[in-house]
């Protein structure tokens, strides 16, 4: 139950230091900091992710987070990186971008099944809701995105 005085609290992870933040819901648009070091908690822009922290970041699960699967060498990932940051920007307080470059975090990207990148994976609560394979523009990523 929400009410003026005890509204909805969301759980962020730091994107710096990985702590666990609560934030009314109602302040999302207010530029929210980590209470343990100060980083902006919603900065518009996507988080590089591998096993050690990816997680830290998707346990708290306060917001739906993309994942992009991705390589270095992948004509497609490289092409369509651009769109997804100003996807991220876009959606700054509904939905969180991360990348997983696949080379990298080979655990994950096994873990995930992920036989073709780029593929992005939407989480929910830290669970996969959904996936798609390919390059998108900006446009298509936000409709896809948002839940």
């Amino acid at each position: 139950m929400t009410t003026a005085d005890n509204p909805l609290k969301i759980h962020l992870a730091c994107p710096s230091c990985l702590s666990e933040n609560r934030v009314a819901a109602n302040r999302l648009d207010d530029h929210p900091k980590c209470g343990k070091c100060g980083a902006a908690l919603l900065e518009g822009k996507s988080v590089s992710l591998n096993e050690n922290n990816f997680e830290a970041f998707l346990r708290p699960a306060g917001l739906p987070v993309v994942v992009d699967f991705w390589a270095p060498w992948c004509g497609p990932c490289k092409a369509m990186a651009p769109a997804f940051e100003q996807a991220a920007e876009r959606l700054t307080t509904r939905v969180r971008f991360a990348k997983v470059n696949s080379d990298e975090a080979q655990s994950l990207a096994a873990r995930f099944a992920i036989r073709s990148i780029p593929t992005l994976v939407l989480f929910q609560s830290g669970k996969e809701i959904k996936r798609v394979s390919g390059a998108m523009d900006a446009g298509a990523l936000v409709r896809w995105a948002s839940v």
